[in-house]
């Protein structure tokens, strides 16, 4: 296991540079999620680690070493792809242990690690298969296994899940987590699932447009995003972003309706404001006034999507409630919940 250093990391494609000097310290053992928008630099940044992407300017180092100019087969790193890259005329024993036949090491080795490998994500009875006779999350477990019998120092992840469905993705969700518990390998994973990030990492790093918006854990980016961009792409739904202007100690929302500030909290009459709340902790109370446009059932909690004027604000109950369409309601936050944004910047106030 290593830790994984990255340090003022640039890449262009010619004129057009797509990561702009970013700083990210792994330490060994850790979890890390690198989530975003497609575009954003995610998959660029795991392949620059990985040596599948060369790098601009800056450095990449695992352990002690800088790798920017070894081979990926020189890193001591293991990489589990989307679209798993199995060789469909080998079997899952085949499979698992290519690398280690290539490296030149011994049978019995060789199918001990494979075998170990195969007990860990239940694959026993399956290494005489081939890829095709094999359902999308056994396919995806090999795709692990050869990975797990290298040992390596890091695994690499790029969007292992998005080719499953929405039940096997939840279920290897946790299989994927037992899996570092149990190996406590250094793990990059790249997923645009928030739900994944927020599910599976001791640390998040959220990514947009090449640049890195806020490292950290995940209930302390969800409880004290850095800026609209993280606010509004951690958590579902999504929180609900008002803006408004400070006035009497109190918020007024553009459209109509005043909210509380933050107890404690000063701020400078005038100043113009993002109004953050979550859909959670809104409640019916006197605040914003406008009309149910969809109400959407889930089960265990209700989504109920107010409409205001020009914009909608999304609350979320976990009792059952009675409200339909065309209902006449106000909603108001938690005070203690709220989370204010410079307008101009997007920057959180303290």
């Amino acid at each position: 296991m290593a830790e994984v250093t990255i340090r003022a990391l640039k890449k262009a494609y010619g004129a057009v540079q797509v990561v702009h000097g970013l700083d990210l310290d792994i330490a060994d053992g850790e979890f890390v999620v690198l989530v975003g928008p497609s575009g954003c630099g995610k998959s660029t940044l795991l392949r620059m680690i990985a040596g599948l992407e060369e790098v601009t300017s800056g450095d990449v180092l695992i352990g002690p070493r800088r790798v920017n100019n070894l081979p990926p087969s020189d890193r001591d790193i293991a990489m589990v792809f989307q679209n798993y890259a199995l060789y469909p005329h080998k079997t899952v024993g085949a499979n698992m242990g290519f690398a280690l036949k290539m490296r030149g090491m011994d049978k019995a080795v060789i199918a001990e690690k494979v075998q170990r490998a195969a007990e860990i994500l239940g694959l026993t009875n399956y290494l005489d298969r081939y890829p095709r006779a094999l359902s999308g999350g056994q396919r995806q477990r090999v795709a692990m296994g050869r990975a797990i019998v290298r040992d390596p120092q890091v695994f690499l992840f790029d969007e292992p899940l998005s080719n499953l469905d929405a039940k096997l993705r939840v279920q290897m969700r946790t299989e994927i987590r037992e899996l570092h518990q149990r190996l406590k390998t250094t793990t990059v994973y790249v997923t645009h699932d928030q739900i994944e990030a927020m599910t599976m990492a001791d640390k998040i790093v959220v990514m947009q447009g090449g640049r890195i918006e806020q490292v950290g854990a995940p209930l302390e980016l969800y409880d004290r995003p850095a800026n609209t961009f993280v606010a509004s792409f951690i958590g579902s739904p999504a929180m609900n972003m008002l803006p408004g202007v400070v006035q009497n100690g109190a918020v007024a929302i553009v459209g109509g309706g005043r909210l509380p500030l933050p107890p404690g909290m000063s701020i400078a009459e005038g100043r113009e404001v993002t109004y953050g709340i979550r859909p959670e902790h809104l409640g019916v109370a006197e605040g914003i006034a406008g009309t149910v446009a969809v109400v959407e059932p889930t089960g265990s909690e209700t989504h109920v999507v107010l409409r205001s004027g020009e914009r909608e604000v999304v609350a979320m109950f976990r009792d059952r409630v009675a409200f339909r369409p065309g209902d006449n309601l106000t909603f108001a936050p938690d005070a203690e919940k709220v989370h204010l944004f410079d307008k101009a910047s997007g920057v959180r106030l303290e």
